[in-house]
This record gives C-alpha cells, sequence and structure tokens, in this order.
C-alpha cells in the first residue's frame, strides 16, 4: 500500500538505550497475556499479533535502565492498554455502539481501588481481569498520592474513549485545540508518565500539581502523541475509519495537502520538544528552590525528567521498528548519532541543527513597539443575543469612587482617563445583566482589579525587570486571601488594599469549598502574571500550545467560571463539573474570549505596550506568516471554539444528563449555567467593540508610560 505521505524529518536529539532485559519482558508478557485470556479465543489477538506489535521492545526502549522485574510489570501494562484500545475498537467503534462501550467503562474504575482492603468485582473480560491483576501488583509500592494521580490518569485514558466514539458517530473531526486537549486523555501519554515515576522515581507530592511539572507531562504527552500520529495515519484513518488523528485534524483545519498537515504536525511536535527542554532547565530548578525540595527530591524529579527524555527517544525508535505502524522512508539510526565512516550523515547533522536553532532562536528575535495598526478586525462569530443590566450608570460612578478609595488611581498606572476609557461596568452590565445593583458592583470592581494587576505587572515589574519583586507581590497577594480569619497581612497598595475588600465581601456568603476554588483561581492568575513577565525578559515568544492554555490563566478565565459555578447551588454534583463535556464547554468559551481579546488588542500590546503574549504574534512566529494572513488562522480557531462550544450544547450535553441521571432541577441549573457563559461571550464581544481601550485614536492620544511619571515604590521585604 503506497504511503499517504513521506515522513518528516524529527527532532530528536537523545539517543535511544534498550533495556538488557527484553527478552524477559517478552516472555513474561506473553504469558501474562495468555493468562488474561487476550491471546486465542479472545477474537482480538492471537499470539503472532501480539510478537508483531512487541510491546516488549517498546518498553525495554522507553524505560531503558529499570530492573528486569519492573520491567515486565511495565510492559505488561502496555499489553493490556494496547489491547484495551484494539478490544474498544472492535466491540463498540465497529459497531458504534456507546451504551455498551459506556457500560464497558464504568465497571473499570471498580477495578482501581486506592485502598487495596477494598474488594474488587470478579472480572468479566480480559480487560477487567488483566486492570485486576496489574493495579493489585503495582500500587503497594507507590504513595497515595501517586495512586490518585494514576487512577485519574487511567480513568481519563479509559473514559475519553467514548469522546472518540462519539465523533465517529458524527462524523465530526475536532478542532486543533479541542484535540489536543482531549488527546492527553485518551492517548495514554499522562499515564505513561505516571509509569515512568514507578520506573525512575515518584515525583515530590509538594511540586507533582506545579506548572513546571504539569508542562513536563504535557509536552512529553504531546509530543508522544503527535508523533504516534505521524505513524499511524495510515492505519487509523485509511484503514480503522478514525477521525482522532492529528495529521487530520490539521488538514481539516487548514484545508492543506496530507504532506503539509503531517510537516505541521512535525512542527508542533518540534516546538513541544523544546518547551519541554526550556521547562525542565529553567522553571523546573526554580520551582525546586521556591517549594524547599531536599537533595532526594531534586534527585527523583531529575530522575523522572530524564525518564520522560528516555521515553520519547525510546518510543521514536519503536514506531521506526513496529509492524503496527507506517515507517516505511524513515530513519533508521539517529540523525543526531556522531557520524561513522566517510562523509557519512554529516550533512544530515549540520542541516538538524541549524533547523533546531533556528526555531529556537526564532522565538527570541522579535523586535518590539513595531508599527501595525490600526488592528484588524473581522466578522465575529457570535450566535448569542447581547443583554444589558439597567444599573449600568450607577455602577460606573460606583467603580470611580472604589477605585480611588481603594488608591488604584493614585499609583501611576492608571488614571480617571484610562478608566473611563475602560469601561469596565459595561462589560459587566453584559456578563451579569440580571445582576443586582450591589452585585453588578462587585462585578465590575472584580473586572478593575484584574484588569489593573494585568496592566502592573509588565508595566512596573517589566520596566524594572524585577521578576524577584513580581513573585513577592504574587506571594502576598496570595496572603491577602484568607479562608478563614482576616487577611495575614497588612495591605501595601492598591492592589492588595483592593483584593482584601473584595475577598471579604465576595466570600462572606460562600461556603469553605468554594472559597478555596476561588482562592485557587485568582492565585492561577496572579501566577501567570508572572509566566508573562518571564517570557517578557527573555524576549521569547511563547510554544503556541502553552500560550492559548496559559492565556486562560493570564485572562482571568477561572475566575470568571469560579464566580458563575458558585451562584448555581449544590444541586450540579461536581463531576458533572469535572466532566469532559462541561470542560469542553468552559474550555472553548474561554478560549473564543481570549482570542477576541487578543484580536482587538494587537496594535495596544505589540505597537504600544512592546508585548509579545499576543495569539496573532504566536501565530506569525510560528508559521513565518504576516499580520493579515495569522489573523485569518486565528479567526477560524475562534469561529471553530464558538461552533464547538454550540456542538456540545447541542449533542454532549443531552447525553452527559442522561449518562448522570440529572434531576429536573439540575439540569435547569445547568441551562442557566450554560446561559452565564453566553452572557459573559456576547458581553465581552460589545465591550470590545465599545470602549476606547483598543481604538487606535484613543491609543494615539495616549503616552503610554506611568501616568505621574514614576513608577509605585518598591515593596519591602519583610522579615
Amino acid at each position: 500500500m503506497t504511503q499517504p505521505f513521506e515522513l518528516p524529518p524529527f527532532y530528536m536529539p537523545y539517543p535511544a538505550r534498550l533495556n538488557p532485559h527484553v527478552d524477559e519482558a517478552r516472555a513474561h508478557s506473553t504469558a501474562w497475556a495468555r493468562e488474561m485470556g487476550m491471546l486465542e479465543g479472545s477474537g482480538i489477538w492471537d499470539q503472532a499479533d501480539l510478537e508483531a506489535h512487541d510491546y516488549g521492545l517498546l518498553c525495554a526502549y522507553t524505560h531503558p535502565d529499570c530492573d528486569g522485574p519492573a520491567l515486565s510489570l511495565i510492559t505488561d501494562w502496555y499489553v493490556w492498554v494496547f489491547f484495551f484500545d484494539d478490544h474498544f475498537l472492535d466491540m463498540y467503534k465497529r459497531t458504534q455502539d456507546r451504551a455498551a462501550g459506556k457500560a464497558h467503562l464504568d465497571r473499570l474504575p471498580l477495578f482501581m481501588p486506592l485502598d487495596l482492603e477494598t474488594p474488587v468485582p470478579e472480572p468479566e473480560n480480559p480487560v477487567e481481569a488483566g486492570l485486576a491483576d496489574l493495579w493489585a501488583r503495582t500500587v503497594p509500592a507507590m504513595s497515595a498520592d501517586w495512586r490518585r494521580r494514576f487512577a485519574v490518569s487511567t480513568e481519563h485514558l479509559l473514559n475519553e474513549s467514548l469522546w472518540e466514539l462519539s465523533n465517529i458517530n458524527e462524523g465530526r473531526i475536532a478542532n486543533p485545540v479541542e484535540y489536543i486537549e482531549m488527546r492527553r486523555k485518551v492517548g495514554g501519554a499522562p499515564w505513561s508518565a505516571g509509569l515512568v515515576e514507578y520506573a525512575t522515581a515518584e515525583v515530590p507530592a509538594s511540586v507533582a500539581e506545579t506548572r513546571p511539572l504539569r508542562v513536563l507531562m504535557e509536552t512529553f504527552s504531546d509530543a508522544v502523541h503527535l508523533r504516534n500520529d505521524l505513524f499511524s495515519y495510515q492505519r487509523e484513518v485509511e484503514d480503522e475509519g478514525e477521525n482522532s488523528n492529528g495529521v487530520l485534524v490539521v488538514e481539516t483545519f487548514f484545508g492543506c495537502t496530507t504532506q503539509q498537515a503531517a510537516d505541521t504536525v512535525n512542527d508542533v511536535l518540534t516546538s513541544r520538544l523544546h518547551q519541554f527542554e526550556h521547562t525542565a532547565l529553567t522553571e523546573v530548578p526554580a520551582v525546586a528552590v521556591e517549594n524547599g525540595l531536599r537533595a532526594d527530591e531534586v534527585a527523583a524529579v531529575a530522575a523522572y525528567t530524564k525518564g520522560l527524555q528516555d521515553w520519547q527517544s525510546g518510543g521514536h525508535e519503536w514506531h521506526l521498528r513496529s509492524s503496527r505502524y507506517m515507517n516505511k522512508g524513515a530513519r533508521t539510526t539517529s540523525p543526531w548519532a556522531v557520524p561513522s565512516g566517510p562523509g557519512a550523515s554529516a550533512a544530515d547533522v549540520a542541516a538538524l541543527l541549524a533547523s533546531a536553532a533556528t526555531e529556537r532562536l526564532r522565538r527570541h528575535t522579535h523586535v518590539p513597539f513595531q508599527k501595525v495598526g490600526p488592528s484588524l478586525l473581522p466578522e465575529f462569530h457570535m450566535p448569542f443575543p447581547l443583554e444589558l443590566s439597567p444599573h449600568i450608570d450607577a455602577s460606573r460612578g460606583n467603580l470611580v469612587a472604589w477605585c480611588t478609595r481603594m488608591g488604584i488611581l493614585g499609583e501611576g498606572v492608571w488614571d480617571e482617563d484610562k478608566l473611563a476609557a475602560y469601561d469596565l461596568a459595561l462589560c459587566s452590565a453584559g456578563l451579569d445583566p440580571d445582576a443586582t445593583p450591589e452585585g453588578l458592583d462587585l462585578s465590575a470592581q472584580w473586572l478593575a482589579w484584574g484588569t489593573y494587576g494585568d496592566d502592573y505587572y509588565p508595566l512596573v515589574y517589566g520596566h524594572r525587570r524585577d521578576l524577584a519583586a513580581a513573585r513577592l507581590t504574587t506571594a502576598r497577594l496570595s496572603q491577602c486571601m484568607s479562608l478563614e480569619g482576616p487577611p495575614e497581612i497588612v495591605p501595601a497598595n492598591a492592589m492588595e488594599r483592593a483584593l482584601i475588600d473584595l475577598w471579604q465581601r465576595t466570600t462572606a456568603p460562600m461556603t469553605a469549598e468554594q472559597r478555596v476554588t476561588l482562592k485557587a483561581a485568582v492565585d492561577v492568575m496572579t501566577e501567570s502574571w508572572v509566566w508573562e513577565l518571564s517570557n517578557q525578559l527573555q524576549n521569547r515568544v511563547p510554544d503556541p500550545v502553552d500560550y492559548l492554555e496559559m492565556r486562560r490563566a493570564t485572562f482571568g478565565s477561572d475566575l470568571t467560571l469560579s464566580m458563575c459555578r458558585a451562584g448555581r447551588g449544590p444541586a450540579i454534583p461536581p463531576e458533572v463539573y469535572a466532566s469532559g463535556p462541561v470542560r469542553s464547554l468552559e474550555n472553548a468559551a474561554m478560549d473564543y474570549a481570549c482570542l477576541l481579546n487578543d484580536v482587538f488588542s494587537y496594535q495596544k500590546e505589540i505597537e504600544y505596550e512592546g508585548e509579545i503574549h499576543n495569539a496573532i504574534l504566536v501565530v506569525q512566529n510560528f508559521f513565518g506568516v504576516d499580520y493579515p494572513a495569522a489573523l485569518a488562522v486565528v479567526h477560524d480557531l475562534m469561529t471553530q471554539r464558538m461552533e464547538q462550544f454550540e456542538h456540545v450544547v447541542a449533542h454532549e450535553l443531552p447525553v452527559l444528563y442522561e449518562d448522570f441521571r440529572l434531576s429536573e432541577e439540575a439540569r435547569a441549573e445547568m441551562a442557566l449555567y450554560v446561559l452565564d457563559l453566553q452572557n459573559w461571550l456576547a458581553g465581552i464581544l460589545n465591550w470590545h467593540r465599545s470602549v476606547d481601550r483598543y481604538k487606535a485614536e484613543w491609543l494615539g492620544g495616549r503616552a503610554h508610560r506611568f501616568v505621574s511619571g514614576q513608577a509605585p515604590a518598591r515593596l519591602q521585604l519583610i522579615g
């Protein structure tokens, strides 16, 4: 069969190494698979299939340093997960039997109890038998925190198979952002990262959920999945009728050839590997220091990081050799290896080194303050009507008085002209048209505080190149939000004073759990401002995937969602909010809003503020295209994210309601929550169109510096 495209040259600078216990793992996994009922008689595999796939070789390449028993156990896990995938394909995807597929998936978590004393059901098929056996053999060696994280990633891996099945049923191909998010769950690489911990060293719980460790796992996952998509396109798309393949997603989104799509996927793969390296070398050491890790804990993080790196190179080598994949014409040896013999691959090494260096350098070569305006505004797809609160005029006056009282207009960042040009009460009036006068004031004040902070960090700390002071400010802001009792600090400036005021008024009627959620949302936003500042000091245009995911945080999206959820009451169970469809709905809304802001603020940020955190600039930098071409890509992505929002509401939420057997009250509350998000989207578009903040004539008439001519005083460290 002719290959649909030529495999691109892969960025893989780390040599693959083979675990010497490979034959032991092969023999053990074959016997184990037969014992679990996965071979002859299963209707899925026979021994010839298992030998051709050679999962022992995969695990020996991806875990080169563990001992024989550990390698055998890990190989059993991979035999199980690939058997699950093929079993689910044959039993449920090919037959498009979603109900039976869901019933199958619902039983599997029962075989993963966090407490091993908890009894498990009698297995009814090889998938259940294998999971029960593996769980009992694996988790005793790991901590409760690892068990929880590994159980969650395993459930994601299993449950998101329903998302793939639903897309096959509808003939629907995901948009690129949706695809990468869902691929992490259904593709299994976060689950693989858990087994890397088992094989190397467990990540300390104190840093396991931090951004640097999360980014290591996510970049590892994305690179593993995109590489697999390139090798498996022919089998998945042409043979199995799969819609969940990155090459197909890119091919459909851009309307390009399969070869162009494959090359673009490889570019994203390379970018994610560069992000992995950047995070490992810059962010991981910093988080280790900030959390006071002991020497043995630092060594554990380093071993885990190296284990992820080994997995990348080993997984690539296995794809080159496995009969499961399209690998004709791919390199059988690493082009990064030291050449041997006269002229052997030296030109290839030089070319790949030059290419990698060019890609890395391009991220740091943006020239700030280029004239780009006025911002180009396309026709926006907005299917939801605008409603405005009747209390808007009173809220405008109250907001000026509150900002004055808090000191926001007296620190050199904002003045009354800026506050009027931003008209944040208009934004709140659209976001929450049914709010009481007091509720509208509170909403507008939160928006003012968040917008002020977002302006404050780059202007004050970027101007000084003072990352340490920004980190101190972020830590102090977190202390302003006490979960019980008075704040832990005395406010030293307007931002702290305003946050304490907002926090006390907002959380007074909240439950303890709601306070924790709200505090976490604010912390995520303020910490993301430090991330932006770090990139600014390096003049580093972010990786596209990292940018979009962090953009949700810098925009304060989690804060908005937590406020919306807090008003919905207890009728909606927490597991509904945590479900894939609801998270997909929320992320689609967040991305539309964030990208909308980037389109309107392009001139303001690029020309007047010297910013690098704008989706249009990120696309320009990644693809090497001009402003109109990058805008077209961003606009298309916005449109598809809105269409995804509509798709989830129309098709996925009704199924979710049935899956969770939601009461009529809960369904009504969910309908109001969806309406909140729709109002948020319509209100944000109206606000951007109306206010002066992004208009060329207002921007050209302002001096873009401290309005008083001086920066706010430095915060003093308190011993």
